[in-house]
């Protein structure tokens, strides 16, 4: 049903700009909107749908704006639109609402023939709460009645029960750990049902406390009992009791509380100058024998007092070894037992996953109190630092006894050991400041004696043999000192080798360098005589330490073998020079040879060759008598008889070693060579062994001796029957080939002869190079006369020609494997 539609106005309100009062142009009237949405969309009515519309506020908008009649025209005209609006729905609707009120109606009437029924039940209710009611009450009384019955019946149970464990308890036959068992049943039982204020119970509980307290005292001393003892069933018993108990943690926490304030109290007391002047004053100390307030002895009291200490220091030990050995069999037993029905270990009742270990956390504590004693002592006692300072050895020496005891008595198969490797190293480290105190001791002592007998001040001071001899005493005595305590061994003897290496700076810088020095003409020298005393003393310091060392690990020897090594160089650098001289001595002599003439049947002045020896060798023999009669007999041993190997003794080995290699060499390269020569160089060879023999005991040198021997029938030999000779073993390849050019033709030039050298040149050369090197250039000499033989057209060489060829094959290839 459309709206009435509204005749058009003149006047300007806004409802009639709204599109729902515009005039209709058709004779069909369009779909009205609803007034509502129309208001919705209009700015003025708008607000009138506004939940929080407030219409003093619009009235006062509206005399505001100065057009409040035409406003209220206009709101009147709008309440009509809506009245017909409405009554239009409500005719559109009337059907509807016809049969809303008729469906109410019946309702009304079927609510009416309800209403009796429900006062009827309504009083049935009352009827039957006022019928149940008594029975409910007396229900009520008899539940609450049973239930004190129930719970009396209970208390009385359970106490009953109490009654019989405390009953039990009292039987003497009963074992210590079914007592605990028994008694903390009897507590918890108390305690879960609440048995408190019951007269008989309360009484058996106070007689039970006490029961209990004396369970403990007598688990704790059977705990203590065991470990004191090493008794591990009396600790099993002492923890089944507290096991028990319920009360395991806390009494192993105690034990080992107890037993940690035992070693803690043995270390203060140890240390406790106060105590140690009240023991040396009982023991007849006191007065002059007795201990300062500052911890220092009075006069003539030191002794004494240093050895109360030292007796302190040893119950010291005693009683942490005592603690940890007993810390240890509680440990033991922890980690062996298990609980009778879970089978865990004893252990994790009382230690959890991270935590240290019972021995551990003892240990660590232990070390700590002793490391701060120990410093303590170090700063503010100086009688303390001397007395440890000086006998850090014995020190060391109670230290490493006690880990060696606690370790080699807790090293059990399955048992964890009482001390690990750092702990070890923590209580050494305890009485490092007395350590390092103690080295700079040593070596303060044996530094300041070498600056004593070899000052930097005075150069060409010898120390005397006697000095010499002392000082070896004393780093033999500090050796001695710490034999048996390895890591401290090694640490003494980084401290001699550095004083080792200072006696050789010094002793080195004593050694006179001069042309006196060298001189091998004359009598000894001073300058010589000084360096004679030195290199004895520094070889009696090499022989006697090197003696000693051999009786020590080869770990501690290789500490001292550098500095050792510094000492034997500087005395042999004392006389080497000397030596050098000498050698050059005689190879001077050895090489005038080459004046001789070994290749004629006379001797220079015409007369056969005899018996007496060539001049060079009659030189060598002057020189080898010289030098033994005045620089060897003042290094050498004085007694034949001994012949321990010496710094001097294998010095002259050496010299006499390379003068015999040296004859041989300049033997082999003399040319021509004849019968008669051949009769002569034997007869030097002989002379030479005689010369040798002053410097040096010949038949000891060995090969080059070999050497010297095996030649003389090689010059004999005929060439044919060189190579087949087992002689040629025992010399050099090149010496064998210098000599094949003494019985070759003179178109078969040496080395020397086709580089036009001098024989000093040439066997110089010979020193500088190897025995391939050396066949090169004879084999460039062999391929020299090949070719002049071949040149002449001859097809025949001479038979020396292929034997060398042959050696320097096997020369050759044995250079080259």
């Amino acid at each position: 049903m459309a709206s009435p539609q509204i005749p058009p106005s003149s006047s300007s309100s806004p409802l009639h700009r709204l599109p729902t009062f515009t005039e209709s142009t058709t004779n069909v009237e369009p779909p009205q909107p609803s007034p509502l949405e129309t208001f919705a969309s209009d700015p003025v009515f708008s607000a009138f749908l506004s939940p929080s519309f407030d219409s003093a506020a619009f009235s006062s908008q509206a005399l505001s704006s100065g057009s409040a009649a035409a406003r209220a025209e206009s709101l009147q005209e709008s309440i009509r639109l809506l009245n017909r609006h409405l009554r239009s729905e409500v005719l559109s609707r009337h059907p509807h609402l016809l049969s809303s009120l008729l469906s109410l109606r019946q309702a009304s009437t079927s609510l009416s023939s309800l209403r009796p029924a429900v006062d009827s039940l309504t009083s049935s209710l009352q009827r039957t709460r006022q019928d149940l009611a008594t029975p409910r009450a007396v229900l009520k009384t008899r539940t609450i009645q049973l239930k004190n019955l129930l719970a009396t019946a209970d208390l009385l149970h359970h106490s009953e029960r109490l009654l019989k464990l405390a009953s039990r308890l009292r039987d003497e036959r009963l074992d210590l750990a079914r007592a605990a068992e028994l008694h903390r049943e009897a507590r918890v039982l108390y305690e879960e049902k609440e048995l408190a204020g019951i007269e008989a119970v309360d009484e058996q509980m106070r007689s039970l406390g006490e029961a209990a307290d004396k369970l403990r005292a007598e688990a704790a001393a059977a705990a203590e009992r065991g470990m004191d003892g090493s008794n591990q069933n009396d600790i099993w018993i002492g923890l089944q009791v507290y096991y028990n108990l319920g009360e395991l943690r806390p009494a192993v926490d105690a034990l080992v509380s107890k037993y940690k304030v035992v070693g803690i109290k043995s270390i203060n007391t140890a240390l406790d100058m106060k105590a140690i002047s009240s023991a040396a004053s009982s023991g007849g100390l006191g007065g002059p024998g007795g201990v300062q307030r500052s911890g220092t002895p009075q006069i003539g009291g030191g002794r004494r007092a240093g050895e109360a200490l030292w007796d302190r220091m040893r119950h010291c030990m005693d009683e942490l070894y005592h603690v940890m050995a007993a810390v240890w069999q509680l440990q033991a037993v922890l980690t062996k037992k298990r609980l009778p029905f879970t089978q865990v270990l004893f252990l994790q009742e009382v230690w959890q996953e991270g935590e240290p270990l019972l021995t551990e956390r003892v240990w660590e504590a232990l070390v700590k109190a002793f490391a701060n004693q120990m410093k303590s002592a170090y700063t503010a006692s100086s009688f303390v630092k001397e007395i440890f300072t000086i006998g850090y050895p014995r020190l060391f020496s109670m230290i490493e006894n006690l880990l060696e005891r606690i370790s080699r008595d807790t090293d059990v198969k399955g048992v964890l050991p009482a001390l690990s490797l750092e702990g070890r190293d923590q209580m050494v480290g305890a009485i490092e400041t007395f350590q390092v105190s103690f080295l700079a001791l040593c070596l303060s002592r044996l530094s300041d004696y070498v600056n004593t007998i070899l000052p930097v001040s005075s150069r060409g001071t010898i120390p005397s043999k006697d000095q010499i001899s002392r000082l070896v005493s004393r780093i033999q005595e500090e050796i001695e000192v710490v034999r048996t305590h390895g890591p401290l061994l090694h640490l003494v003897l980084r401290q001699i080798a550095t004083v080792l290496h200072l006696l050789a700076e010094r002793a080195e810088y004593q050694i006179s360098t001069g042309p006196e020095s060298r001189q091998v003409t004359g009598p000894v020298t001073a300058a010589q005589l000084k360096n004679f005393v030195l290199c004895q003393h520094l070889q009696e310091v090499h022989s006697r330490i090197s003696t000693t060392m051999g009786s020590l690990p080869d770990s501690a020897s290789k500490i001292l073998s550098r500095s050792l090594n510094e000492v034997y160089s500087v005395a042999c650098n004392s006389v080497r020079r000397l030596f050098e001289s000498m050698l050059e001595r005689l190879k001077s002599c050895i090489i005038k040879m080459h004046d001789q003439d070994f290749g004629g049947q006379t001797t220079d002045d015409g007369a056969l060759f005899g018996n007496s020896a060539s001049p060079y060798m009659e030189e060598l023999q002057k020189c080898t008598l010289h030098f033994r009669s005045e620089f060897l007999s003042k290094l050498l041993p004085a007694s034949s008889a001994s012949r321990t190997e010496t710094i001097c003794t294998s010095l002259v080995r050496e010299m006499a070693s390379e003068i015999l290699v040296y004859f041989i060499r300049h033997a082999s390269l003399v040319r021509p060579l004849s019968e008669a020569g051949k009769l002569r160089m034997a007869r030097d060879m002989a002379e030479l062994e005689l010369a040798v023999q002053n410097l040096f005991p010949v038949e000891q040198l060995g090969p080059p001796y070999r050497a010297l021997r095996a030649f003389r029938p090689i010059i004999f030999l005929e060439t044919s029957q060189l190579v087949q000779s087992p002689l040629l073993h025992d010399l050099p390849q090149s010496v064998i080939l210098h000599h094949l050019y003494s019985r070759g033709p003179d178109e078969l030039e040496s080395p020397m002869q086709r580089n036009k050298l001098t024989v000093t040149q040439y066997s110089l050369w010979l020193d500088s190079q190897g025995e391939d090197q050396v066949w090169k250039g004879i084999k460039a000499t062999l391929e020299d006369y090949e070719m002049k033989v071949r040149a002449r057209g001859d097809k025949e060489f001479n038979p020396v020609y292929p034997i060398m060829l042959q050696i320097g094959s096997a020369m050759a290839q044995s250079a080259s494997s």
